[in-house]
């Protein structure tokens, strides 16, 4: 096995690859753990304190989000990318683990994040998209920007993670999903899909009425998982893995309440792109030919630096920049200017149309597309006035100095991405050696978790029936705690039938208003829909822990604690003079297919089962014992 994938190792290594997806799934991750840190500071007090607003234990939480959020941001503009992303993995390290998130708000992508982005240390994350590909460029202002090839990196950088991130999870889920009745009965989408408190607020029951298409869809789910690990490198096949998984991933984003979960796949398929496919993108994108040409003087340092730093953001080639001193004599429209006139200012040339200064400034902006806005805004008469006055105190001021004593590398040298350090060398053999042991050992520990809760639990084996296997069970769990932990590596036993059988309630909470009117908490709807923006964590909390098949009374008045608490006080409501009541709607979850079964769950009735009154810090929650008997 191990001569095996190393010589698999060095073939792909050997494959060059566009930069353009790694650079692509490094913003996407960013843009995600960006959304997911907003989201835990809007829920900070419901998440984070014992009791939301009222007893408040971590009052530095906001601190140390804000700070996460930066690094999220240098993930998501490519700044000082190895820094900002070990960074990242040690935030979500200790925010999943050490916090009541895991425990009680668990997104159900947590523990994925961790996993892709202890690979995301191990990548060539500076090479696309990045200000530090501009910082490295920035090191010789005078090297024109013409003379960098266009980077590429090892297939490595796509293969690995998509194998073990996606492949060994969907390997993992598909075990778990030959147990479930559902599942085994094609309907494994459309199950969760008919519960109000796991859907979107888009009503897909016209699709979920189709039997035949919710059981072909609930099969290829199966089978693609099943065989996803072993067929995607094809290159045949790989489009058709590609179009597949895409539309699961964003049908579950679309359609489900749990769309950080949606999107964390998703993004994953930025590097299951066929390479090709990036490249005929990129010409499609790009300007046949440039529709502005900007000249500037070669033997001004800010000059050449402001060029390298325009054409880095100039991602569809619409500008070219030229030398004044080589290539202004060729340009018919500026041949009425002299040279010493020409050096003075930045100009540009449009069609004949001469621009100068700041208005060669707006032109670029404009001509790049994207930042058109920005251009125009630059031309209104006050904008204009005052940024002419700036740019005439940098352009009048500015140092000359000749090529041959500014051409050197800056004494400054950025440090190589560890993956430079550790495959971008001539002969990377040994490091491959190492990477096929490393490989094999996550192998092995994915291994353990599949093995022990994939078939060992779901077979209900008893692994302490003696001495031997008890060791053995408490060493996998050892191992598990620590893969899980720290790699992201755990079961993927998802939305299965010990979820779903006997899920027969809904619950909700409402209280009355001044007038004596009934209202709903901004949290359960009528129909049953978790309410925006109560989504990802927040309905996993509520969903799968606090309403379950087997209500703990513990754990739902906690959690009715919580809600009331948090959604009360930014409701503006005077707890201790309100009464909130406990309500309860009967649902189905069967194992079979029956029509219509979403909206005749959005359309029952609810009935009050209990009330919760606030004292003080202390609230008084009355319900039944045992709410599975009602």
């Amino acid at each position: 096995m191990y001569k095996l994938l190393f010589s698999k190792l060095i073939k792909t290594h050997q494959i060059a690859a566009p930069a353009t997806g790694i650079g692509l799934f490094r913003l996407l991750f960013g843009i995600i753990t960006l959304q997911e840190i907003f989201f835990l500071l809007y829920f900070n007090h419901l998440i984070f304190d014992p009791i939301p607003y009222l007893d408040v234990e971590f009052p530095m939480i906001p601190f140390f989000l804000y700070l996460w959020a930066i690094i999220a941001s240098f993930i998501i503009v490519g700044y000082r990318c190895q820094f900002a992303i070990i960074a990242n993995y040690i935030f979500w390290v200790v925010f999943v683990h050490f916090t009541p998130m895991q425990r009680d708000f668990d997104g159900g992508f947590d523990l994925f994040m961790i996993g892709a982005n202890f690979f995301l240390i191990f990548m060539p994350l500076d090479k696309a998209f990045s200000i530090d590909s501009l910082r490295q460029k920035l090191q010789t202002p005078f090297v024109h920007y013409s003379n960098y090839s266009k980077p590429t990196v090892s297939a490595l950088a796509y293969y690995l993670p998509v194998i073990i991130c996606l492949g060994f999870l969907y390997f993992d889920s598909a075990i778990h999903k030959m147990f479930a009745p559902h599942w085994r009965n094609g309907l494994g989408a459309w199950l969760p899909s008919s519960i109000p408190y796991y859907v979107s607020a888009i009503n897909m029951s016209w699709l979920l009425n189709i039997e035949w298409l919710q059981k072909a869809i609930g099969y290829t789910i199966i089978v693609f998982q099943f065989s996803f690990i072993f067929l995607f490198p094809l290159k045949k096949l790989r489009p058709l893995y590609f179009l597949i998984g895409f539309s699961l991933h964003f049908g579950i984003t679309v359609s489900f309440n749990i769309y950080p979960f949606g999107l964390g796949m998703l993004i994953f398929y930025t590097l299951m792109l066929p390479f090709c496919y990036y490249r005929k993108i990129s010409a499609w994108l790009q300007a046949k030919k440039p529709t502005l040409e900007v000249f500037y003087d070669e033997q001004c340092p800010l000059c050449n630096r402001t060029i390298l730093i325009l054409n880095h953001f100039d991602i569809f080639n619409c500008i070219d920049f030229k030398g004044a001193q080589r290539f202004a004599t060729d340009c018919a429209a500026l041949n009425s200017i002299d040279e010493k006139t020409l050096l003075t200012d930045l100009y540009a040339v449009d069609d004949n149309q001469v621009y100068a200064g700041v208005t060669t400034y707006a032109q670029i902006l404009i001509k790049m597309r994207y930042p058109s806005l920005f251009g125009h805004l630059l031309n209104l008469p006050g904008v204009f006035s005052l940024a002419n006055q700036r740019y005439r105190q940098i352009a009048d001021t500015r140092l000359r100095e000749p090529c041959n004593t500014s051409c050197k590398v800056s004494s400054i040298m950025m440090k190589p991405m560890l993956y430079e350090r550790l495959f971008a060398i001539e002969n990377p053999k040994k490091q491959l050696r190492i990477l096929a042991k490393v490989l094999i050992v996550l192998f092995i520990l994915q291994l353990n978790s599949s093995i022990h809760y994939g078939l060992l639990y779901r077979l209900e084996v008893d692994l302490k029936k003696s001495a031997i296997t008890s060791i053995l069970s408490g060493m996998s769990n050892s191992l598990i705690m620590i893969s899980q932990g720290f790699i992201g590596i755990t079961p993927h036993a998802l939305y299965l039938h010990d979820h779903f059988e006997g899920y027969h309630h809904l619950l909700a909470i409402t209280y009355d208003d001044e007038k004596g009117n009934e209202q709903w908490l901004p949290f359960v709807t009528q129909e049953g829909r978790l309410a925006t923006p109560n989504w990802g964590r927040v309905h996993s909390m509520w969903a799968n822990i606090a309403v379950t098949p087997n209500i703990d009374r513990h754990r739902l008045h906690k959690f009715i604690m919580k809600v009331t608490a948090f959604w009360g006080i930014k409701s503006e409501l005077e707890l201790n003079n309100t009464t909130f009541k406990i309500k309860l709607k009967k649902i189905n979850a069967p194992e079979f297919w029956v029509k219509d079964l979403l909206n005749n769950n959005l359309s029952g009735s609810w009935v009050t089962i209990g009330t919760a009154k606030w004292h003080q810090k202390e609230i008084k929650i009355t319900a039944p014992k045992d709410i599975n008997l009602l």
